[in-house]
C-alpha cells in the first residue's frame, strides 16, 4: 500500500499540481459545529439521501421544497407521530415522490432521530463519532435506521459535513490498487480493512476522511 504522500503526488499530477488539487479538498465540519446543527436538518438529510439512492438526483432536489412542507419541516416530533391517514394521503401526495417503502423510511428514521435525542441529539451523536471507527457509525445507521446502508449512509454523513469517505467507483478503484481489498466492498472484512487502510493514511498525513477520500478518488 502507498504512502499517501505518494498517492497525493499522484492526483497532484493528474489535476494540475498540488494547488489545484487543494482547491478541490474541503474539511469537515468540527464536532462542535455538527452538534448544533438541529435535528430537523439531519432527518431532512438523512431523509433526501435515502430518496436519492436509485432515483434522479435532480428530480429529488426540484421537489424538496414539497418534501419539506409535507414532512412539517422534517420535526422528528410530528413525523414520527404521523397518523395512518396522514400517511396514506401522502401517496397520492404530488408534493413528494410516492415511493411507499420510502416515505415510511422517513417516519422510521425520525423515531431513529427521537431515540439518538435521548442520548444527546443527532448531531452530538452522529456528529462525535470517531473518524477512526466511520465503519462501527455506518453499522449504527443501518441497524437502527431505515434504508441507511452502504451509500446512503455515507453520503448523508458527508452531506452533513461530518468526516466520511465515500466508496465511489474510483474510490474503490484505489483501494483495490493499492490492495487494501478485494472481493465486496461493503463486506464486513473488507469495511474493516478499509477502515484501517484510511486510519493509516491519516496518521501519515494529518488530513480529514474526507480529504484523503477525495484525494483518492481524484488519483485515477
Amino acid at each position: 500500500m502507498r504512502s499517501f504522500d505518494e498517492i497525493f503526488a499522484i492526483s497532484a499530477a493528474r489535476k494540475g499540481g498540488a494547488a489545484a488539487l487543494e482547491s478541490q479538498l474541503a474539511a469537515p465540519l468540527p464536532a462542535k459545529k455538527l452538534a448544533e446543527i438541529p435535528d430537523d436538518r439531519w432527518l431532512s438529510t438523512l431523509s433526501r439521501c435515502v430518496f436519492q439512492a436509485g432515483f434522479n438526483w435532480k428530480v429529488v432536489a426540484a421537489k424538496w421544497p414539497g418534501f419539506e412542507e409535507a414532512f412539517h419541516g422534517f420535526d422528528p416530533g410530528r413525523v414520527a407521530m404521523m397518523e395512518p391517514d396522514a400517511f396514506d394521503a401522502l401517496l397520492s401526495d404530488s408534493r413528494v415522490v410516492r415511493n411507499g417503502t420510502k416515505l415510511q423510511s422517513v417516519i422510521d428514521n425520525a423515531a431513529f432521530i427521537l431515540d439518538l435525542r435521548q442520548q444527546g441529539g443527532a448531531g452530538t451523536v452522529l456528529g462525535g463519532w470517531p473518524a477512526s471507527d466511520f465503519v462501527g457509525l455506518l453499522d449504527r445507521l443501518k441497524r437502527d435506521g431505515s434504508r441507511l446502508g452502504g451509500s446512503t449512509a455515507m453520503f448523508a454523513m458527508r452531506f452533513m459535513g461530518r468526516d466520511a469517505f465515500v466508496l465511489s467507483p474510483d474510490v474503490q478503484a484505489r483501494l483495490r490498487a493499492e490492495g487494501v481489498f478485494d472481493g465486496a466492498a461493503g463486506s464486513k472484512k473488507s469495511m474493516r480493512a478499509i477502515q484501517e487502510a484510511f486510519n493509516v493514511w491519516m496518521d501519515q498525513s494529518g488530513r480529514s476522511l474526507t480529504e484523503i477520500s477525495r484525494v483518492l478518488a481524484m488519483s485515477l
